[in-house]
């Protein structure tokens, strides 16, 4: 057996379960991501929310998905019927494969690249296209101007996310995900993490990864109140349910970066306790939950105030941090902090 792996047949066989892993994760995460985010604005608004459906509720998001699946796929009759289904596999796809580089160990992780922020940062750039397509093929007025909003968000807000990342870049000296975390190992725990001299880029991220990902108080390309449902109005059965999982997995990848970037991955925040996957996933978790809070507690943004934010106060403020990290770094300033990473340094 040992043999047959270290054949071409066998290396396929490896990769195509190291996938099938990968996406088991992302699916069944979704399901609770899901739930959790009903449960968790349902109490706030001290609701039940799901509790029919299993124990606690915990099987509705099955149900639901079953429900979308079974029911009859409408489309319009002066949609453009190729790219009216091309559209939600674009963004479900799309929203999948930026897995391919997180690291939820060391070591595990699919694509090991010099370069995976590039990569992510691509992916996540042409996710946007599957809104626009979904929009124009739509042939109607409302998906078509939630598809323009959601381009003019995501773009405002890529700009403002690249140039916090390139912050983290200058520290570290690597575009590699594993060396970003590596990077933030120390003998003080949580306290080695780039949260602490990346402070202000934490809040800047988090707010810039809620527009980025279509969430309230940001969720102008569905907002109901003038657009019905934006870019989804006539969108139903597994088409619509393949444009929710592309969201929530985007979501799930913005808790995925912000742990590894400023929370130190999969290190544990003690030095006393053992590093591992499950800091990982449950750092993810917290930050998921931070989303689902936003979203319960926050009104919505005017359409102005959004854009006006995003050009206007965070562009401005991530560009002089680049500058200030960049100087910081280089003549290491605040006892050295910014100064770039070196292996065993």
């Amino acid at each position: 057996m040992a043999e047959f792996f270290n054949t071409p047949g066998g290396i396929a066989v490896l990769i195509l379960a190291q996938v099938l892993a990968v996406v088991a994760f992302v699916m069944i995460s979704l399901l609770f991501l899901v739930y959790g985010d009903r449960k968790i604005w349902a109490a706030v608004q001290m609701r039940r929310g799901p509790n029919v459906v299993g124990v606690y509720g915990l099987l509705q998001s099955v149900a639901d998905a079953l429900k979308y699946v079974v029911k009859e796929v409408v489309i319009p009759a002066g949609a453009d019927r190729a790219v009216f289904i091309l559209a939600p596999l674009t963004s479900f796809v799309l929203a999948m494969i930026a897995w391919a580089v997180i690291p939820f160990n060391d070591g595990w992780v699919l694509s090991d690249i010099n370069v995976a922020i590039l990569y992510v940062f691509a992916v996540s750039s042409l996710e946007v296209y599957g809104v626009i397509m979904g929009g124009w093929a739509s042939n109607s007025k409302y998906p078509f101007l939630g598809s323009l909003r959601s381009a003019a968000q995501m773009i405002s807000y890529e700009v403002s996310i690249g140039l916090v990342i390139i912050g983290v870049i200058l520290s570290t000296g690597s575009m590699n995900f594993g060396d970003i975390v590596r990077a933030q190992d120390g003998d003080f725990g949580l306290l080695n993490w780039y949260w602490l001299p990346h402070f202000p880029m934490v809040f800047l991220f988090f707010i810039s990864a809620l527009a980025e990902t279509n969430r309230p108080p940001f969720d102008l390309p569905e907002a109901e109140s003038e657009l019905v449902a934006g870019y989804q109005v006539e969108y139903s059965a597994t088409p619509f349910l393949l444009f929710m999982a592309g969201e929530y997995i985007a979501i799930f990848l913005m808790c995925a970066l912000m742990s590894l970037l400023f929370f130190g991955g999969w290190l544990s925040p003690f030095p006393f306790l053992p590093d591992g996957v499950l800091w990982m996933v449950g750092k993810m978790a917290f930050f998921f939950f931070l989303f689902a809070m936003v979203k319960a507690i926050t009104p919505r943004y005017r359409y102005d105030q959004l854009m006006r934010l995003g050009w206007k106060v965070f562009l401005p403020f991530s560009l002089a941090w680049v500058v200030f990290v960049a100087f910081a770094a280089k003549f290491e300033w605040f006892w050295g902090i910014f100064a770039r990473w070196t292996v065993g340094g």
